[in-house]
């Protein structure tokens, strides 16, 4: 089949700049299909064929052309380079993992084969130039999620309030009657003034739910956005989980989450928790002949291993599962939900008011007791037309309704959730990585943090700094001076019994470990001091079994057989004391083994108390030769030969001190939880200030786990108040004194960075994972997660959960102090004359200026030191303190003073109509509530001004309510219903609303008892 031939090019290469019609696409189809299909027989079959001398490829040609032409295809013998990948079916790769194929995974030769298939070297990973080409191939590591609801959505759902909706019914009767009754020219005012202000509420309320929408949908991808540690070009890294790759070779430790569907390439004691897909709460073992599947987003409970990734996002079970879940974050916080509790009850009171102002004027307007503006008699019987009538019956209904509407305090919901928000964004700056919402407030409230020590109060940068074989201290680089055989003991200790992996460039003299802090520390000691050469260890033995590490064991062990013998060689690392416990010989330096005895043990002990008591962490490593044959699965605990005792420095943050200092002086109990033994312990402790150094530690104040958790529970109820330090201490011990802490009424934080902690991170009130060491499963146990890993972050989360409070607490005594003054005027003016001085527009007003404009002044002040200076608020607390009720009320009671004044004598007062009268008292009414707003910001200081400058947003919307508040006198009367104000009118305004002031100052001298007002009233 020869036809008209063009240049053939590599197809990897070839570049299409003419636009294929639906015949070329067709034929482009058919190509890769045919090309598909041939790979996947060459990689499935080529064992059961015999070797063909045809090439292994073929390229077939699309000639573009303007027209569709007669297309023919030339088939050639062409080398082409190009990669493996491109022929595997993702399908079967897909179903290998989901379904647990065996038979499928054999036919391709197991991991080793599709490894081969997808171009990857199990040792070095991809070469990471193909990443882009991957992706295309086999999709990226991400999932579709739900799209984020719009501003459309919101504006809908504020729609839905039964009030607004009221409202413009009222408004849409008013618009109705008022066109008839003058015209469309003047008749829309009222109608249309009121349907304006409930758009501005609801599109202010939509915007604001909005904007916290896309804030919150941007917290939680920088959440999911896990990084994971994979092997390229021989390197080990960390990337992102999106990042990963079919083909890439993943290192999986204790506590990964698995981010993709993969193959087990090998590892030791692997325990995987598929709880999370499939509800099954048994751990799974994994492992290379039986049961090599790793299915994404479960999580790894024990034990280590490599993966090859065979298929990636939305070809996982997880990625289909998590593009189902919609990111509503519809969580209701404690404090949410009392303050919902709040407004209905102060709703209620709103509703029997406006009810009553209702009838009141209904009944005063059908018994002729209104007037309209020039004085007349509004009802006069049956001279009275329907139309006025329905007329004056809308504009009664509506001032009820709007009553309901300045009655409700709608804000407050808004407050919590705009404090939050912007807390949750600010706290990210301050190294504080909120997920879930109910942790911001309930950190406020917190009486004791337990934390860890490593990484926490210490900076998790450890070195090797003394070294002991047996009895005898040996000096950095003196490897020459330790027995030949006893250093190549000490290396197999030190490079076998590790999860360190060593990348070692050629331009680079100093390799790179990859790992713990712990275990990178001391396997570049071995490499820098002991002359260890990892490459060279590896190719001299095989490892049999490791038993892997965990906090409850604090050791880990391996076997191993050398290339040039049959025994097996057995080596413990872990714990000083505890190694130290299984061993009944030691190594000296000249290679001689010698008894311990009790003398030769005392003074062990006594080298491992010496490092302890200098802030060091003791490791030691034993050893035992087995004979072949014997079980080299069960490492055998007794009758070992000590090696040698590490002790690694781990130097205190330096500002822990601090922390704890602030800590303690807000009335927050720290106590030091940690698996390290007692003596280091309180050494670090009384570096950090939790121990007070120079005093003597009474026995309750430092315990032992051991100790704690066999106390009887009496015991512990009453000895948990006094520890302030527990030492080797398990998980266990842990989750059981965050238990008896809560049971004695406590608010507790708890700090964990291992899979372990992950009970006592969900019992605590408040849990606090680690950022950079903190495993992915204690992450998601967590509330917040410490970015940083240091305790000075802990105690700004803990001033941020009090700024939440106390920023929520500003609102509510700015909000009720307007509903109280509303609510008063506007009933008694109603009751006595029949009208109300505040008309709906003007109240709407007023509530736009609560609701929204008040809520971002006031819940947006940063943290103060000063929050520190008060002991936490209990659970139970009132939201409405007697400091607050004293507030409100003062105000409260001057503004209806002064505006009921003016709503009786004002005309007499000002010499002016009854317009302007009422433009008065709205404008003093507005200014008011303004200058109350900066009382507000202080609920117990004088000084209200403090620290105002630093607080942009708040100076710019008392700017804009100013401003607003000018244009709706000035400049829309129609709309506002009002007139222009004069300058002496104005002055007075803005004089008396001045007042507010020195009000609020002297009312801060009157001292409050501290039993709670309401408590009084309930007898």
């Amino acid at each position: 089949m020869v036809s008209e031939i063009q240049p053939l090019h590599d197809i990897g290469i070839i570049s299409y700049t003419a636009t294929f019609t639906k015949a070329k696409k067709r034929w482009r189809r058919a190509y890769f299909t045919i090309y598909f299909s041939n790979t996947i027989a060459r990689n499935v079959f080529s064992k059961a064929l015999p070797t063909s001398n045809f090439p292994t490829y073929s390229v077939i040609e699309i000639i573009p052309q303007n027209v569709v032409p007669k297309v023919s295809i030339d088939i050639k013998e062409v080398s082409v380079h190009h990669h493996d990948f491109y022929g595997v079916d993702q399908t079967q790769l897909v179903n290998i993992v989901q379904d647990k194929d065996m038979e499928t995974l054999s036919t391709f030769d197991g991991v080793k084969g599709l490894a081969k298939a997808l171009d990857t070297d199990l040792e070095n990973g991809i070469n990471g130039q193909d990443l882009n080409e991957r992706t295309t191939v086999f999709g990226s590591n991400t999932y579709e999620k739900p799209p984020l609801k719009g501003l459309f959505y919101f504006v809908v759902e504020a729609f839905k309030d039964v009030t607004i909706l009221i409202l413009m019914g009222c408004a849409a009767l008013s618009l109705g009657f008022g066109i008839k009754e003058d015209g469309i020219k003047d008749g829309w005012y009222e109608g249309g003034s009121i349907l304006l202000a409930v758009f501005l509420v609801i599109v202010v309320s939509a915007v604001s739910n909005f904007r916290q929408e896309k804030q919150f949908d941007s917290l939680s991808k920088i959440s999911n956005n896990i990084k994971i540690d994979v092997v390229r070009e021989g390197r080990r890294q960390k990337i992102s989980i999106f990042n990963i790759v079919v083909g890439d070779v993943v290192v999986l430790n204790v506590g990964d989450q698995i981010p993709a569907d993969g193959l087990f390439i090998d590892g030791h004691s692997l325990l995987v928790d598929e709880s999370s897909m499939t509800g099954e709460s048994e751990q799974i073992e994994v492992n290379a002949i039986s049961n090599p599947f790793l299915i994404s987003g479960a999580k790894v409970a024990d034990g280590h291993c490599r993966m090859l990734v065979l298929s990636v996002g939305m070809n996982t079970a997880w990625g289909k599962m998590m593009s189902s879940i919609t990111g509503d974050n519809n969580e209701q916080t404690p404090l949410q939900s009392r303050l919902n509790k709040l407004t209905s009850s102060i709703g209620k009171v709103g509703l029997a008011v406006a009810f009553f102002v209702l009838v009141v004027m209904l009944i005063r307007y059908f018994t002729g007791n209104t007037e309209d503006e020039s004085g007349n008699r509004e009802y006069n019987g049956k001279r009275t037309s329907i139309n006025e009538i329905l007329d004056s019956v809308t504009g009664i209904f509506s001032a009820a309704v709007t009553i309901v509407v300045v009655a409700i305090p709608e804000g407050l919901p808004l407050a919590v959730t705009l404090t939050l928000a912007y807390s949750m964004k600010r706290m990210m700056g301050d190294q504080a990585m909120v997920r879930k919402l109910s942790a911001c407030e309930t950190m406020g409230s917190a009486t004791v943090i337990c934390t860890d020590k490593t990484g926490t109060l210490t900076m998790n940068q450890m070195t090797v700094t003394k070294f002991w074989l047996g009895l005898e201290y040996m000096e950095p680089h003196h490897s020459n001076a330790i027995a030949l055989k006893v250093l190549e003991l000490l290396h197999e200790a030190v490079g076998f019994n590790t999860t360190v992996t060593v990348f070692k460039q050629a331009s680079h003299l100093v390799p790179e470990y990859s790992g713990s802090p712990t275990e990178k520390a001391i396997l570049s000691w071995a490499v820098e001091d002991l002359e260890m050469d990892m490459e060279k260890l590896k190719q001299s033995s095989v490892v049999l079994h490791v038993d892997t590490f965990n906090s409850k064991k604090k050791r880990s062990g391996v076997s191993i057989r050398r290339t040039n013998g049959n025994n097996i060689h057995v080596h413990w690392k872990g714990a000083a004391e505890m190694v130290l416990a299984m061993c009944s010989k030691y190594y000296n330096s000249n290679g001689c083994k010698m008894i311990i005895n009790s003398d030769s043990r005392t003074q062990l002990e006594n080298i491992i108390e010496g490092m302890a008591a200098s802030s060091l962490r003791c490791i030691a490593f034993a050893h035992k030769k087995v004979l072949e044959g014997t079980d080299y699965q069960t490492l055998p605990e007794e009758g070992l030969t000590l090696l040698g005792i590490v002790g690694l420095k781990d130097p205190c943050r330096p500002g822990s001190k601090k922390a704890i200092e602030t800590c303690k002086f807000a009335g927050v109990q720290i106590k030091m939880i940690t698996g390290d033994n007692v003596f280091t312990a309180k050494a670090i402790a009384t570096e950090c200030g939790i121990l007070e150094p120079g005093q003597e530690v009474c026995e309750e104040e430092v315990v032992e786990g051991v100790q704690f958790r066999n106390f009887t529970d009496e015991e512990r109820m009453q000895k948990v108040e006094k520890i302030r330090v527990m030492a080797r201490s398990s998980p266990f011990d842990k989750l059981l004194m965050v238990k008896c802490l809560k049971q004695k009424g406590h608010v507790v934080a708890v700090t964990g960075d291992g899979t372990n902690d992950s009970p006592a991170l969900k019992e605590a009130d408040i849990g606090l994972s680690m950022g950079i060491q903190g495993t992915e499963v204690a992450k998601q146990s967590s509330d917040i997660v410490i970015l940083d890993d240091d305790i000075a972050s802990v105690s700004t989360v803990l001033m941020w959960g009090r700024c939440v409070y106390n920023n929520i607490q500003k609102f509510i005594q700015f909000q009720l102090t307007v509903n109280v003054a509303a609510l008063v005027i506007n009933f008694i003016a109603a009751v006595t004359s029949g009208g109300v001085p505040l008309t709906a527009v003007q109240l709407l007003w007023v509530n736009l200026i609560m609701d929204t404009l008040g809520a971002l002044a006031l819940a947006t002040e940063r943290p103060t030191k000063e929050l520190l200076n008060k002991p936490p608020v209990g659970r139970v607390e009132p939201l409405i303190t007697n400091i607050m009720w004293r507030n409100l009320l003062a105000q409260a009671m001057f503004q209806i003073t002064v505006l009921l004044t003016f709503q009786f004598k004002g005309k007499a007062i000002f010499n002016v109509n009854e317009r302007v009268k009422n433009t008065i008292i709205f404008n003093t009414f507005v200014l008011c509530q303004v200058f109350n707003e900066f009382n507000s910001r202080k609920l117990e200081k004088r000084n209200i001004f403090e620290g105002i400058h630093k607080n942009r947003l708040f100076v710019g919307i008392i700017g804009i309510t100013i401003i607003l508040q000018i244009v709706m006198v000035e400049f829309l009367k129609n709309f506002a219903d009002t007139e222009r104000l004069n300058g002496v009118q104005w002055g007075i305004c803005v004089g008396i609303a001045a007042l507010s002031w020195p009000i609020g100052w002297l009312m801060k001298l009157i001292p409050v008892p501290d039993k709670p007002f309401l408590s009084y009233i309930r007898r």
